[in-house]
């Protein structure tokens, strides 16, 4: 599409609808910060520049910094479409191919002008933007908006901010898009209320709920959230409540690989809760953290391929996975959450917010007096081995072998790469986890009906636990049926849930699961049903001992069910109650943080 057709295209689209009534108070108020405004007048060719209160750049005590770092096509990528049977070619593919690997390296000054090339300590270690590296922001923005998401449907299409990880970006849109509430001190129509799965990570509620925001869940499927039906969005907001507060006009939704339950949104149900955020008048905050861990070989045959995109992004990787929210917000009223913690690492605390350009100004100007922009060394080091050397005498180092950066091409397949790695460690699992979730029990021949001839023969089956295999993410989510445990009438099912949870640390087993309590947003969740439930990660653990650590979990689930005396469940209890299973919901935060991995 020429340029000038592009224009006429987006002449075309709605503008973004105004969403500046659901601003809080303090966010409305903020104005530009005065000291920020001079940062654009340093880059002036021969500019004389008394005006900021930076530090000298020739003090720092940091020369270069410099790296080993892995060539983007280290790990194999499993094939973008499902192959029959499913695990033939992944079985052949080790977890971890090749060490390659080259050396990154950021000069002290690149000798750039333009601040869109230049990756130096002398700009990335000083006060800046709080946009993001002004580089490093230039290519997540282009990449953003022409290859992750090339249709975003309303005039003008979405701007870009940098955030310290999805976490502050998403304790931004909250500080933007909520006031506090205090209970004795506000009334009760202002109280602010926010939409959620019914199993959640529980950061997210850690975050909303000293604001005075009410939690309000919404029933989930096999997909996720659920736009129809008892408990789902339009049953929670056609009949909300309003002596709780205001009906809510946010929801925190991750949809690919939802954190705990895998659950992966199609764009059929992404249109139909999206229809009714209209309705209500909602901003949909849409964390992602797993978007490219999509696993096509757990897609089963009944399961509609997503659409083709409108426009391609270039890749045909890109293009197979289901599209953002942002696909279809005609409206501008998806703010979206990226990050960095699971395609480099979660130390790096660095991200993006992809939304309206209204609301993105907004949260810069929350920015500029908090978080100011992310660590410079990290935003440098990300630069660098993405974009590489700007010029031929700039002294840099980037992440391909010849030098040069990854660019697109190489960023998208690390990604690829990546997805084929946890898609070989989610199969390795499901296989091992599908072959235990049956108890057996047999007896002679003598005890059996006629039919048997062979000396031993099976006389029951007992399913103990299920799960569904995950279609992207890093987890699996359990359920246990405690009602056909041998104490289930002489033990209350939550606590032989909880006695389970401490049998798996004892000696053989040693395996640490999530219980499913700590993902509850409310008492009533997880006094309900959450105890029947484990979330496993598949992510953290080392290449040769997973398939180990799945056994175990497999082989401690089956001996737990072969426990017949009270005594037994008693004593793994007395002195070794697991955090926040019996206990209150204040115990949570820190199985959370330990558990979250978002």
């Amino acid at each position: 599409m020429t340029s000038n057709n592009a224009n006429v295209a987006s002449a075309a689209l709605p503008d973004p609808v105004d969403l500046t009534h659901h601003l809080s108070r303090s966010t409305k108020k903020r104005e530009a910060s005065s000291v920020k405004s001079f940062y654009k007048y340093f880059a002036i060719p021969g500019i004389g520049q008394l005006a900021g209160g930076l530090p000298n750049a020739g003090y720092f005590p940091y020369d270069t910094l410099e790296a080993k770092v892995a060539l983007p096509n280290r790990f194999k990528p499993t094939p973008i479409k499902p192959i029959d049977p499913p695990t033939s070619e992944l079985a052949s593919a080790r977890i971890s191919d090749s060490p390659a690997s080259t050396r990154v390296v950021v000069p002290h000054d690149a000798g750039i002008v333009d601040p869109l090339r230049t990756i130096d300590l002398t700009t990335a270690l000083q006060y800046g933007t709080a946009q993001g590296y002004p580089s490093l922001y230039y290519f997540v923005r282009k990449f953003t908006l022409e290859n992750l998401h090339p249709t975003i449907p309303y005039k003008g299409g979405a701007e870009i901010i940098l955030t310290c990880g999805a976490t502050d970006g998403f304790s931004k849109a909250i500080q933007a898009l909520s006031n506090e509430w205090s209970e004795g001190h506000d009334p009760i129509d202002e109280k602010p209320a926010m939409l959620v799965e019914e199993y959640c990570y529980m950061n997210a509620i850690q975050t909303a709920r000293p604001r005075g925001i009410s939690i309000a869940p919404v029933k989930i499927d096999d997909e996720g959230m659920m736009a129809s039906g008892k408990g789902g969005l339009e049953d929670v907001l056609e009949n909300w409540d309003f002596s709780k507060g205001r009906r809510p006009h946010l929801m925190y939704t991750v949809t690919i690989g939802q954190n705990p339950t895998s659950g992966t949104l199609s764009v059929a149900r992404r249109k139909e809760i999206y229809a009714l955020c209209v309705k209500y008048d909602v901003i949909i905050i849409e964390d992602d953290p797993y978007w490219y861990l999509q696993f096509p070989s757990a897609v089963s045959d009944t399961t509609p391929p997503p659409p083709a995109p409108a426009k391609s992004s270039g890749f045909p990787f890109l293009d197979s996975l289901i599209p953002s929210y942002l696909s279809i917000d005609y409206q501008g009223r998806v703010v979206r959450l990226d990050t960095f913690s699971k395609t480099v690492a979660p130390g790096c605390r660095l991200g993006w917010i992809t939304a309206q350009p209204v609301l993105v100004e907004r949260i810069l100007r929350i920015t500029e007096t908090s978080t100011q922009q992310p660590s410079g060394f990290v935003q440098a080091m990300i630069a660098e081995l993405i974009m590489g050397p700007q010029s031929r005498s700039d002294g840099g180092r980037g992440g391909a072998a010849d030098g040069s950066g990854w660019k697109v091409d190489g960023w998208v397949r690390w990604l690829e790469g990546l997805r084929g790695n946890y898609e070989r460690r989610m199969n390795a699992m499901c296989d091992i986890m599908d072959g235990g979730k049956t108890l057996v029990k047999a007896g002679r021949r003598g005890s059996l009906s006629a039919v048997a001839d062979d000396e031993w023969a099976v006389v029951e089956k007992t399913k103990i636990y299920d799960f569904v295999r995950p279609l992207g993410g890093m987890f699996v989510w359990v359920r246990f049926d405690f009602t056909t445990h041998p104490l289930r009438k002489s033990v209350p099912l939550a606590r032989l849930s909880a006695a389970l949870w401490v049998f798996w640390t004892t000696n053989p087993y040693k395996v640490l699961a999530a219980p499913g309590s700590i993902f509850a947003p409310t008492e009533e969740i997880r006094d309900g049903d959450a105890w029947e439930c484990f979330r496993l990660c598949f992510a953290a653990v080392d290449d040769d001992v997973l398939e180990d650590i799945s056994h175990r979990f497999v082989d401690g689930a089956q001996a737990f069910w072969r426990i017949k005396k009270k005594e037994k469940i008693d004593e793994l209890l007395e002195d070794d109650a697991p955090p926040a299973m019996l206990a209150g919901e204040g115990n949570n935060a820190g199985l959370a943080m330990l558990t979250g991995f978002c």
